[in-house]
Order: structure tokens, then C-alpha cells, then sequence
């Protein structure tokens, strides 16, 4: 009998965390409009999920932040930067899915407890350039007809757009913020599918209204994902912060096996992340998904394995939130 309970209890916890949720599949290349079909689903599904639309790409699709839990305290994942990382909007997605799926029916996400939502609230900021990820899924027939031809101009007459990272205009996101953006390199100097930081910091739409929204819900720690090289970056003038900031994304890469990034002499600055630590002197990184790929998007078939690494996280920093308000 002892046996039996004992081997109950083993497989109730191996399939603790896979739940019932449903709605985010992972099974095929995650679109804009995907997103926001689960979006929808999520928030008709979930009473602790809220949808927040805080601005819209150049071509007018709209960027979305969905807050997960009722703290006061916020921390803010940040995914597709790039278009040609649409795995991170999907790793997001799920996360987001999973952890209210466990909110709701109080219960732990595998090991972890999720009643850490009570006191600080999770925002997932999906897909911030919805315009790239579908350049980069050649679907080119979205945009105006006399645009098309400049993308293709962009991408060196090139009509695959896989290698795609720029937004719809051609200006790389994560190479739009304020910190560092004058010291970034001139190269390429006019719009590209990859590379080029525009005519000035924050004249992109996405990046002002992801700025605008950091500013309002003054979040404790931000994460960007990007892809690939499985790594976790979190250095950037981090000043007195310093052994506090590797603190923490030491504890995210022992969670994900990833390596931790080395302090660079010359940091090279103008992402998201390198703007927040600067901007608030609270912890940031950048989290790179996947093995590297080269100039195209990751394969499907590595989302489980990036998944299993990553799905801890975003209760972790929730966690580390609170341990940093509590030392303050």
C-alpha cells in the first residue's frame, strides 16, 4: 500500500505543472494573430489576468502588456524585440498561461507556489514589434503595397525575410534606447533588416510606448528575451548595484543552465535592458534562448527543452522582487 501511495505521490508531482492549460500551442510558428487569439482566450479564462494596450506599431498593430496577479509590487518580461524571435512571444505566452492557469486553482506551478502573485504582479509584454515578426513570416501581403518593395530593398533584394530583426521601418528595436545609443556603431546608416539604431534613440513607436509604459507601472526587475546563444546578460553601468545584480542573474542562469555573461571592458549599450539598469538602478537582463541558429529564427523543435529551462523564472524574479523590497 505504502508502495502505491509513494508512486501516486511521484507521478502527481511529474505532472504537476503541466495542468490543464490548453490554449497557447506550441506547435507551429507563433503569429500576431495567434497572440491575440490566446490573449483573448487567457483574459475570458483567467479572473486574475488583465490585457493592457499601451500603443501600436508603425503599421498600426497593437502592442499589448498583460498583468498576472494582484501585488502591488510589478516585475516585466519583454519578448520579439526582433522579428525573427517570435519563440520568445510564444514562451511568454505559455508562461503566462501556465502560471494562471495555477494562480486560479491555488495551487503550486510545479515546485513553486504561486501565492507570490499576491504581492507582486507578473507583466508579459509578449510580442513588442508585431510589424517584424510578420516580415519575417514573409507575410509581406499585411503591409501596403507600395511598402513591400521597400522591405524587399532592405533586405538586400532578398524576397526570404527569415533573417528578419529590424521592425517595420527598418529600425532595430533593441538598438533604440538611450543608454550607450551614441557610442553604438553608424553601420549600417540607413534603414536595414538588421543593425541599424535609426536617427535617434526612442524615435520608434514600439520603444516609446514600451518606455512610457516601464515609467508608469515602475516594475522592480525587467527581463528581455531574445534569441539565441543560451545566455544571460546583466551587466550595464550597474554602478554600486553590482554584486546585488549578479546575485540574481547568477540564481536565473543556474535555473537555466545558460551561461553567465562576463562583464565586457567596453559594454556596447542602446537595448532595453542597458536603458533600465541606468534608468532605475534595479536589476535587468537579457535572456537569450535557444542554441545558436545563425540569421533565422529558432526551430520548433528546441521549444520544449528552452521551455523546461525557462519556466521557473518568472516566479523566481517575482520572489527576488520581494526579497528587494523587504531589504530596502
Amino acid at each position: 500500500m505504502k508502495k502505491i501511495l509513494f508512486l501516486f505521490l511521484f507521478i502527481s508531482l511529474q505532472v504537476e505543472d503541466v495542468s490543464y492549460a490548453k490554449i497557447v500551442r506550441t506547435n507551429q510558428p507563433y503569429s500576431y494573430e495567434r497572440m491575440e487569439r490566446d490573449i483573448a482566450k487567457i483574459h475570458d479564462t483567467y479572473n486574475s489576468v488583465k490585457v493592457k494596450r499601451i500603443g501600436k506599431s508603425h503599421f498600426g498593430r497593437t502592442i499589448y502588456a498583460i498583468k498576472l496577479g494582484s501585488g502591488k509590487q510589478n516585475i516585466v518580461f519583454v519578448g520579439a524585440h526582433h522579428g525573427r524571435e517570435w519563440i520568445t512571444s510564444m514562451l511568454l505566452m505559455k508562461k503566462l498561461e501556465m502560471y494562471a492557469d495555477a494562480y486560479q486553482n491555488k495551487t503550486n506551478f510545479g515546485r513553486v507556489s504561486t501565492d507570490i502573485l499576491d504581492d507582486v504582479s507578473i507583466w508579459f509584454v509578449p510580442m513588442l514589434n508585431p510589424d517584424g515578426v510578420a516580415i519575417q513570416q514573409n507575410a509581406l501581403n499585411k503591409f501596403p503595397n507600395k511598402h513591400q518593395q521597400r522591405l524587399i530593398t532592405m533586405n538586400d533584394e532578398i524576397k526570404n525575410f527569415e533573417r528578419w530583426k529590424a521592425n517595420g521601418l527598418g529600425v532595430d528595436l533593441n538598438r533604440q534606447y538611450p543608454a550607450g545609443w551614441k557610442e553604438l556603431d553608424k553601420q549600417p546608416n540607413s534603414p536595414s533588416f538588421q543593425f541599424y539604431k535609426g536617427k535617434e534613440p526612442m524615435e520608434a513607436n514600439e520603444v516609446q510606448a514600451l518606455t512610457k509604459f516601464i515609467r508608469k507601472i515602475n516594475p522592480e526587475i525587467a527581463v528581455a528575451y531574445h534569441s539565441a546563444g543560451r545566455e544571460v546578460f546583466w551587466n550595464y553601468h550597474n554602478g554600486k548595484h553590482l554584486r546585488r545584480d549578479k546575485r540574481i542573474a547568477k540564481k536565473i542562469s543556474g535555473l537555466t543552465g545558460y551561461k553567465l555573461s562576463k562583464p565586457p571592458k567596453k559594454a556596447t549599450g542602446g537595448g532595453f535592458t542597458d536603458w533600465f539598469i541606468t534608468k532605475y538602478h534595479r536589476p535587468a537582463m537579457t535572456i537569450e534562448i535557444s542554441p545558436l541558429v545563425g540569421e533565422t529564427s529558432p526551430p520548433l523543435s528546441i521549444f520544449e527543452s528552452e521551455w523546461e529551462k525557462n519556466k521557473y523564472v518568472g516566479l523566481t524574479l517575482a520572489n527576488e522582487a520581494k526579497s528587494l523590497k523587504n531589504r530596502k
